[in-house]
């Protein structure tokens, strides 16, 4: 069976202290709810106060993006060398905001993709429609399109280490949230494209989160569905209580 994957995304928020004081209040909150992975995903200035804070919890601490190169003349860039030595377990790449404010495009997000799959890192892969392409009705095009160029030249063995999160980019940030049925429906499109590429049992194997608006109150309903494997949390990872409300739904 898969595992559900509870990942927050904090963005650019939270400072080292801010971080430690949120991670010190949410562990007892979380301790012994083991029926998921519960992730944060820090910015780079934080990860190693977040890191520190949680030491001996079941709270494992990401990053938010990672550079494709190993080194070099790249200004205010992190690599994944730097991010695996201290620590760094899971990375998100190609999130929505990273694509429409600082050109992430498909080509980039597969160099970095394989970058931190070569490097030993878990990667939460973020893909989606906006509002336009869902009402023109071609939200299977695009998802299946992003998916086959952002895993371009990634190996079956190396999927062990993807995870896909769905982002309706319509619904974050926004307050409007896909229905359990459309981010389902979605999800197993991603599933079935996955399934091209790979075959069956890869597409099967692989954890799919929902990463549109999910929060405390609509969490359960999103989680029940077959082919919703997780989340990845914005505004609700910075809230301790409706952050641990999602991991109780993932129970």
């Amino acid at each position: 069976m898969r595992r559900y994957v509870i990942a927050g995304n904090w963005k650019m928020n939270f400072t080292p202290s801010q971080a430690t004081a949120f991670i010190n209040e949410i562990k007892p909150m979380v301790a012994g709810k083991d029926n998921c992975d519960i992730v944060f995903c820090a910015p780079y200035v934080t990860i190693a106060a977040a890191m520190e804070a949680a030491k001996g919890s079941n709270i494992k601490i990401g990053a938010e993006n990672v550079h494709f190169e190993q080194k070099g003349a790249f200004t205010g860039e992190v690599s994944a060398e730097m991010l695996r030595e201290i620590g760094v377990e899971y990375v998100i790449i190609g999130h929505s905001e990273r694509r429409q404010y600082f050109g992430e495009t498909d080509e980039t997000v597969n160099k970095r993709t394989k970058a931190a799959l070569a490097a030993g890192m878990k990667v939460i892969l973020c893909l989606g429609e906006v509002k336009e392409q869902r009402l023109a009705g071609i939200t299977k095009e695009i998802v299946s399109m992003q998916t086959k160029l952002d895993l371009a030249d990634v190996s079956a063995e190396d999927m062990k280490n993807v995870i896909i999160a769905y982002e309706p980019v319509w619904a974050i940030g926004t307050g409007l949230t896909a229905t359990p049925e459309q981010a389902d429906e979605t999800c197993g499109q991603i599933r079935e494209a996955l399934a091209e590429i790979y075959g069956a049992e890869v597409a099967e194997a692989t954890i799919i989160q929902y990463g549109g608006s999910m929060n405390d109150a609509n969490a359960a309903e999103l989680l029940a569905k077959p082919n919703v494997d997780g989340g990845l949390i914005g505004g609700a990872s910075l809230v301790a209580k409706k952050f641990t409300a999602i991991v109780d739904a993932a129970q």
